[in-house]
């Protein structure tokens, strides 16, 4: 009997969807948690890493469970031809381990960035949403471990319940994928078409894709969830026939080589303001953060806090008031504002999505809702700030960046932070 290893986190909360799929394709499911021996794994023949919401996305979603030493078995497997299925939670820890797309290293090639559902040029909604979609299947159904029993065109009727689930694949590695069939899966229609609209495309992902390989194509990451019901089966079936065939593979890499992000300075905006904020309880997100960087040796202290920047433009300074009581930047019961240190020897890293669709969001209440015009924007930024014990200790702190748990630069950006 085929065996398949259905690898669950904390948080992880889709295990028996997983485990019926695999068992319905006449495979063997053995549930694997992250903290069994991980020397366990290599007896398996193939995995399926299942959805949810990892270490409760802390940071953001798949990034500490990518980190996980369970990650770095699975990726030495996955080198010898086993597959290696991600999904939604599964495809994104896959994406921040670089093992799709496949760049040399495993460096990080991509994102999965909150969800943006647009239409005619408007954003018609963010964050999570869940539907059933169309997915059409594209290329030579040999070319990955997953589409044996399908053929080019087909469509395939699944549910899809993400928040960032959003695809953001720089333009020329894009270009690449599509030549060397990477792309398996993209959102379209019931018949099979394509169009990059809302409700076509569910959450904005380049391309439509649904769905993304490795160039061997053993290892996929896909965002909706054919786990759920019969009509995502060939995946499953597909996996099976893979492993009887006992195939190998070539290892290969992408040939698309991203530059390093080079940080700058921060610098405030003379016309507004900052509001630093903590939170009254324990972070358990810099918590987590700080003990999965301590698993891959790194020692640092990490604390975070929310930085918002109000540039109110030629508002008058009372505005700033106003805009603190409506409560809509923090909530007094849980979070307060504080004052960022200028004598302690503290790296700041100033964290802020190239999208920002919560800053926009904020703008827009406080012109609707409370009348407050004349702002000129909001800016919603995490600020990071590590605690090394030299502070001049530039190896570890690249170390910390070459992790990515910190920020993903292809959906943001990242600056130096001094008050």
């Amino acid at each position: 009997m085929i065996r398949v290893a259905i690898i669950q986190f904390p948080g992880s909360n889709c295990e028996t969807e997983s485990i019926a799929a695999v068992r319905r394709a006449g495979m063997e499911p053995v549930e694997f948690l992250w903290n069994q021996p991980y020397s366990l794994l290599e007896a398996f023949d193939g995995y399926v890493i299942v959805g949810g919401f990892s270490y409760e996305d802390r940071s953001r979603a798949g990034v500490i469970a990518s980190l996980d030493p369970v990650m770095k078995i699975v990726r030495q497997q996955s080198e010898t031809g086993k597959p290696v299925l991600g999904i939604c939670n599964g495809a994104q820890i896959l994406v921040e381990t670089g093992m799709v797309p496949g760049l040399k290293n495993y460096r990080v090639g991509m994102a999965l960035a909150p969800n943006r559902r647009e239409k005619d040029g408007h954003i018609l909604g963010t964050g999570f949403y869940n539907v059933f979609a169309h997915l059409r299947m594209n290329g030579d159904s040999e070319k990955t471990a997953f589409t044996r029993h399908l053929e080019e065109g087909d469509t395939i009727h699944i549910p899809l319940a993400h928040a960032e689930g959003r695809f953001v694949i720089p333009e020329e590695l894009l270009s690449e994928m599509i030549g060397s069939g990477q792309t398996p899966f993209q959102y379209s229609d019931a018949g099979g078409e394509i169009s990059k609209e809302f409700p076509i495309n569910p959450n904005g992902s380049v391309y439509n894709l649904a769905a993304v390989t490795n160039p061997a194509g053993n290892v996929m990451a896909i965002m909706p969830h054919p786990e759920r019901v019969p009509a995502g089966d060939p995946i499953f079936s597909s996996m099976r026939e893979y492993i009887q065939e006992q195939q190998t593979i070539e290892t290969t890499s992408c040939e698309y080589n991203p530059t390093s992000p080079t940080l700058g300075q921060y610098e405030a905006k003379p016309s507004g303001f900052e509001l630093p904020i903590n939170l009254v309880i324990t972070d358990n997100t810099a918590h987590s953060v700080q003990k999965a960087l301590e698993i891959t040796g790194i020692k640092a202290g990490i604390t975070r806090k929310t930085h918002w920047e109000v540039d109110l433009g030629d508002a008058a300074e009372s505005v700033k008031e106003a805009i603190i009581q409506t409560g809509e930047l923090f909530n007094s019961n849980k979070e307060y504002v504080t004052q960022i240190p200028t004598t302690d020897s503290k790296v700041r890293i100033l964290v802020h999505d190239k999208d920002d669709f919560v800053g926009k969001q904020k703008l827009d209440t406080l012109k609707d809702r409370f009348h407050i015009s004349r702002i000129k924007e909001i800016k919603r930024s995490t600020l990071w700030e590590i605690d090394l014990d030299d502070p001049e200790d530039k190896e570890t702190l690249n170390q910390i960046f070459n992790t990515h748990i910190l920020w993903n630069p292809f959906y943001q950006n990242a600056v130096y932070y001094s008050s």
